[in-house]
């Protein structure tokens, strides 16, 4: 029998002395990108293999469960809410240019021409944005776009 600390001693251990190395995460994962997109793009083929597997719902469906509803709100509170507002600072950048495509695409169509409240015919109104979005997201997707 292997003797070890128990998880509790690890996990308060692990909680004590690993904040205080966010410099070390700092320097590792800020050079990381352009290992990580290699690897990531080469491992594309893999990850349809598992997006594709037979008992992938059952997967997925299984680690939902075994986080479950209180994790998620334990977190959401306990992390996710003092993150928050700085998270959507940080991103402002990234969801500009993330937009400015998209805003260009609606911008750019002519829709026909807008019936009485009601009319079922004003919904083509909302598919053609819907169907130019769509196409606009995957062209952007596509490899190498």
């Amino acid at each position: 029998m292997i003797k070890t600390k128990s998880a509790a001693d690890v996990a308060k251990k692990w909680a004590e002395v690993t904040p205080g190395r966010s410099a070390y995460y700092q320097a590792g994962a800020s050079s990381a990108g352009p290992d990580w997109e290699k690897n990531t793009t080469d491992a594309a083929l893999n990850f349809k293999a598992a997006v594709t597997a037979g008992n992938i719902d059952k997967l997925f469906a299984g680690g939902v469960k075994k986080a479950g509803a209180e994790k998620y709100a334990r977190k959401v509170n306990e992390v996710g809410v003092a993150r928050f507002g700085q998270g959507v600072t940080a991103g402002a950048g990234d969801y500009q240019t993330g937009m400015d495509p998209m805003l260009a695409t609606i911008q750019g169509l002519t829709l026909q021409a807008r019936q009485p409240r009601g009319n079922v015919a004003n919904l083509q109104r909302v598919a053609q944005i819907a169907d130019a979005l769509h196409k606009k997201r995957l062209a952007l997707r596509a490899a190498g776009a």
